[in-house]
């Protein structure tokens, strides 16, 4: 397959007009479909529609618990859009029946399909805007902006990050979803033409079915380990601190159905492990945890600090922890640890490199840089092309990866 160089892709015409907003739906705000009976008529009229099925998701990231979705925007030619609760109507499987070998677009697939699943909505195809975005080597793939760089259209996003758990949801909200679907296979078309007039369009197809046949991650090992603010804690008490917090925070937020962030913030974590209170009076004369709501629940915060402080040495988190399953030490202790994986290491990133300067697509798109990490820290025996291909696709590398890198790290591993 031949790769055009970014003097040879087509540009688009220079004249091209200024960016017009987009302020209305053009078939108007549809009704928020919230019964049986009116998905039901959702369900036939998308059965007899055409073409492919635009589709996004809301969460209420920052204000409920977990992921979950509140909001389900479809859209499609003959049919219309469709703005489904999915806590009204939970179960969206009949849609999914409905559309078997339908393409489904989405952009940025894999933060919507893990949602689309719990509603049992199951698309059989799918093309990513924002991933194809990137493999066409856009400097930036947000919604707004690749509608707005490709089709000269103006997309706002100011309710991207409201509480969409909010019932009944205001009409402006309505109608910025909506519009969220309105313009998405106009875009996939842009991008399409892009991606095959670049000769990536194969690529960005084996991507986009790897998204959606990913499983799902593996639960992650010590998560209390992200808090924010960690690398202030060294001490192996001040850990144990950290993460009596975090499992009391995760309990009351998974109870309440909040956002963690809301019932304590991660400051406040890390500023009573490092002061270690003996009491609640203690506790409480601390900054972050002045506001009404921590001072509340000061009990419960001092009864997780005090099972810290009590713990004996040897139950005491590592200062060094699990890290996911990985076996591979983080890159900056390589040169010490082994000056020769390091040296491996520099020769994979310099080798990636130029091939992404090469072919216009991110380094991280070309392979996953913990893949690369691993091949650099722990080689296989059989380090030519061929072994270094077979390495990276048993860690998921696709073909077109494969083929673009093998050669190369094969490479960098021999020095």
């Amino acid at each position: 397959m031949q790769v055009l160089t970014d003097d040879e892709v087509p540009e688009p015409d220079d004249a091209r007009p200024a960016v017009v907003p987009l302020a209305e739906p053009a078939d108007g705000i549809p009704p928020v479909i919230d019964t049986p009976a009116a998905f039901a008529e959702a369900v036939a009229a998308f059965a007899q529609g055409s073409g492919p099925v635009a589709s996004d998701a809301e969460r209420a990231s920052g204000y409920r618990y977990g992921q979950r979705t509140y909001l389900v925007q479809l859209r499609r030619a003959g049919a219309g859009t469709a703005l489904i609760d999915p806590v009204a109507v939970p179960d969206l499987s009949p849609m999914s029946d409905a559309l078997v070998g339908v393409e489904f677009v989405l952009h940025a697939a894999s933060q919507d399909l893990p949602g689309f699943r719990e509603q049992q909505l199951w698309p059989t195809s799918v093309f990513d805007t924002e991933l194809g975005a990137r493999i066409l080597g856009l400097e930036r793939v947000g919604l707004a902006t690749v509608v707005a760089e490709l089709l000269g259209l103006g997309l706002a996003k100011e309710h991207s990050a409201v509480d969409w758990s909010t019932r009944p949801l205001p009409t402006e909200w309505l109608r910025y979803a909506a519009l969220d679907v309105e313009v998405l296979v106009a875009l996939r078309d842009a991008v399409a033409e892009r991606l095959e007039a670049a000769g990536k369009l194969e690529w960005a197809l084996e991507e986009f079915e790897a998204v959606r046949t990913a499983p799902p991650p593996p639960p992650r090992v010590d998560p209390w380990r992200r808090t924010s603010g960690m690398h202030a804690v060294r001490d192996t008490r001040e850990l144990a601190v950290v993460r009596e917090l975090w499992l009391a925070r995760d309990e009351s937020a998974r109870r309440r159905d909040i956002a963690p962030g809301r019932v304590l913030p991660d400051r406040a974590i890390v500023a009573a492990a490092k002061a270690k209170p003996k009491t609640v009076a203690e506790l409480v004369a601390l900054p972050e945890f002045a506001g009404k709501g921590t001072r509340r629940r000061a009990d419960l915060w001092q009864s997780a600090i005090d099972r810290a402080r009590s713990l004996p040495a040897s139950a005491l988190p590592s200062s060094r922890g699990p890290r996911n399953g990985e076996s591979v030490p983080p890159a900056r202790a390589w040169p010490d640890r082994d000056p020769e994986a390091a040296a491996r290491l520099a020769a994979a990133r310099a080798a990636l490199a130029e091939i992404s300067a090469r072919v216009n697509v991110p380094v991280e798109n070309l392979a996953l840089p913990e893949l690369v990490r691993r091949l650099c820290w722990s080689p296989p025996s059989d380090t030519s092309v061929r072994g270094v291909g077979d390495f990276l696709a048993a860690g998921g590398a696709r073909p077109w990866q494969v083929e673009l890198v093998a050669a190369p790290l094969s490479g960098a591993m021999k020095g």
